[in-house]
């Protein structure tokens, strides 16, 4: 977490421009420019300001891992049914109350071996002004559904949206859960063009990158077709995110 030294840093330099009398508009500009900051750190998980989050996998082979936001949808199948033709497991940050709506695709998520995140409850739209209570409650109540809906247990979280705050923070310490970003963002959500989700996808691609993806439409699951044959091709391996806490807590 860097937000805690830039605070300082801030506090330092108000008091440095206060000893040398400087003037309003310097103040203005630093104040601003620490805005800027904080809502930079907020939104961009890969700079770790207010949570270290995992965004990729140090390795010299070359593998990646697939995610997939959002889920269960009615559009899961067909992501599963080309994930298992290619032999490959992928990790699915759910839902709570999708799961809830899709409780038989979600144990097919689980059944064919994939790994499962929470994604919070409700994946609210006002997710960055939570109270810390209540980004826990989402949490824990995500977690008491996989327990109902597949028997299972995950310390594995992906923040909505991306958003971390201090709130966040708290309430991922507090349920005892490990943040998970990306370093691969599709827009899958936003860029109608399936062409353009492709080439932003296969041109951000590193050795142990984290992609982004969102089993939510048709758009995206033929993207995915040919993003599979792409690292076929390529001669890409895949990883799911648990391998990755699971070999740090064996080194």
């Amino acid at each position: 977490m860097k937000h805690y030294p830039f605070i300082l840093f801030y506090l330092f330099c108000n008091v440095f421009i206060y000893a040398f009398h400087g003037g309003f508009w310097v103040y203005l500009f630093c104040f601003f420019t620490f805005c800027a900051v904080v809502v930079w750190g907020s939104f961009d998980i890969e700079l770790g300001y207010f949570v270290n989050s995992i965004t990729h996998k140090r390795t010299r082979l070359k593998e990646v891992a697939l995610t997939f936001d959002d889920g269960p949808t009615e559009f899961t199948p067909q992501f599963l049914d080309l994930l298992k033709e290619h032999d490959i497991k992928a990790t699915f940050f759910c839902i709570g109350k999708q799961i809830e709506k899709y409780p038989e695709i979600f144990q097919r998520i689980i059944s064919e071996g994939h790994t499962i995140g929470n994604h919070t409850l409700s994946h609210s739209s006002s997710t960055g002004f939570l109270s810390a209570a209540k980004m826990i409650e989402e949490i824990e109540k995500c977690d008491e559904v996989m327990k109902n809906a597949g028997n299972i247990k995950t310390h594995l979280y992906r923040p909505p949206f991306g958003v971390t705050n201090p709130n966040i923070a708290k309430a991922i310490k507090n349920t005892d859960k490990i943040s998970i970003g990306w370093n691969v963002r599709s827009l899958d959500t936003i860029i109608d063009n399936e062409k353009k989700i492709y080439k932003r996808v296969t041109r951000g691609l590193k050795k142990g990158s984290i992609i982004l993806l969102h089993d939510t439409s048709e758009k995206t699951c033929r993207v995915l077709a040919n993003l599979l044959v792409f690292l076929k091709d390529k001669k890409y391996s895949t990883f799911t995110v648990d391998t990755m806490i699971n070999s740090n807590k064996n080194d």
